[in-house]
């Protein structure tokens, strides 16, 4: 992989990651519809985008360094009483939330790790993609909760969470849908879905370099892969802002156009992937 391809596949990934359009999906389709005549099945291809992961996590952390700063804060018992207590709960919450994720990814990482290679597939999933999202906006009207955060509800998003191992499901996504799903409303769960994802993406990053390093075949890879990485931290942070700004003002139907997007996207790709134009 040329340097040009990894920064336009960095791009794509610090956008789509925060997005619920599904990073992963995109990964997938994209190259295969532009002919980029990428092997997606090679050993190098899916370290390198937990690389653009890692680097998305720091995008992530860049953004929300106050919150993590509090929660240590906290946790170290540095604040008020109550700032403690409530810090210390959001951790809770937060580790809650990602045990699904950790033991679900053990278990069907390899089964479901041939699926990322697969452009068809993953343009019908995004075309899933779009059904969960306009389920999430119907789903609010029967709302399981009472509008703030509570330790059910991290598990349940953290459930949610884990559809994102399809590729063409959005991680993001799928866990602001379980966060509406219980009752909150759309920024504060898109910030505890860009919240969790954090660690999240920071543990699958760190998993994957020591093989990015390890393998001989893949050390052309880490330069380039840590100059992309280093742009979807960038395009992460941007995406970040402008979505947390987006779902505190489009609070009414703020997943409905991300849902018409993959609902075209994905079925016009499976249409040119099939017929190969």
């Amino acid at each position: 992989m040329d340097l040009l391809h990894a920064v336009l596949f960095a791009i794509l990934q610090g956008a789509t990651e925060l997005f619920p359009v599904s990073s992963l999906g995109h990964a997938v389709v994209v190259p295969a519809l532009l002919h980029w005549g990428i092997n997606q099945d090679s050993p190098g291809f899916l370290p390198f985008l937990v690389m653009l992961h890692l680097g998305t996590a720091l995008g992530l952390l860049s953004y929300f360094i106050a919150d993590w700063l509090t929660i240590l804060n906290g946790v170290l018992g540095r604040g008020y009483a109550a700032e403690n207590t409530a810090a210390r709960a959001l951790l809770g919450k937060l580790i809650i939330a990602t045990v699904p994720l950790v033991i679900v990814g053990a278990l069907l990482k390899k089964p479901l790790e041939h699926l990322f290679g697969a452009p068809l597939l993953a343009a019908l999933f995004l075309i899933a993609n779009a059904g969960l999202l306009v389920l999430g906006e119907r789903m609010r009207g029967k709302s399981l909760g009472g509008g703030a955060l509570g330790y059910r509800d991290a598990l349940i998003i953290g459930l949610f969470q884990c559809l994102a191992f399809l590729p063409g499901i959005s991680r993001s996504g799928a866990a602001i849908v379980g966060g509406l799903r219980q009752g909150i409303d759309h920024e504060g769960a898109a910030k505890f879905s860009f919240l969790i994802g954090t660690p999240a993406i920071f543990a699958a990053g760190v998993a994957e370099v020591p093989r990015l390093i390890r393998e001989h075949e893949l050390h052309g890879l880490l330069g380039v892969s840590l100059i992309a990485a280093l742009v979807a931290g960038a395009v992460s942070y941007a995406s970040t802002a402008f979505l947390m700004r987006y779902f505190r003002t489009h609070e009414a139907w703020a997943l409905k156009p991300f849902a018409w997007y993959c609902a075209a996207f994905g079925a016009g790709s499976f249409v040119l992937l099939l017929l190969n134009i």
